[in-house]
């Protein structure tokens, strides 16, 4: 599903992802299935600061049914749960449909650049 969903890129492996997300906060690593069939996932996390939505993704064929406003609405009270006062997310450039999407429900463009450095390779 993520890959049909575009969100795989060649410097992650999902797996690996899935693995450390399972061994670190489990309970915040949310699917949801239709029909047995996975159609949305989230892996949030929180560092006492700030939460994050990572791989958060509806998978194409049940796009624009209120699945991605439903996970994200739980995601926020998960997060508001734990005391977690502020939601970031990181979208790709060229994700203008996530970038809409997240734009409608509420989220703002930070003036902040991400930046990044691979501390253990997963290829």
């Amino acid at each position: 599903m993520w890959e049909r969903a575009q969100l795989l890129r060649p410097w992650n492996d999902p797996i690996k992802d899935i693995a450390r997300k399972v061994a670190y906060q489990p309970d915040l690593f949310v699917v949801g299935e239709y029909n047995n069939q996975l159609v949305a996932t989230a892996m949030i996390g929180y560092d006492g600061h700030r939460g994050t939505l990572f791989y958060f993704a509806i998978d194409p064929d049940y796009q624009g049914h209120g699945l991605g406003h439903k996970l994200l609405n739980y995601a926020e009270n998960v997060l508001t749960g734990l005391g977690c006062p502020k939601l970031n997310v990181l979208v790709r450039s060229e994700n203008n449909a996530g970038a809409q999407f997240y734009t409608k429900t509420g989220f703002q463009q930070d003036s902040a650049a991400s930046f990044g450095k691979r501390l253990i390779p997963d290829n």
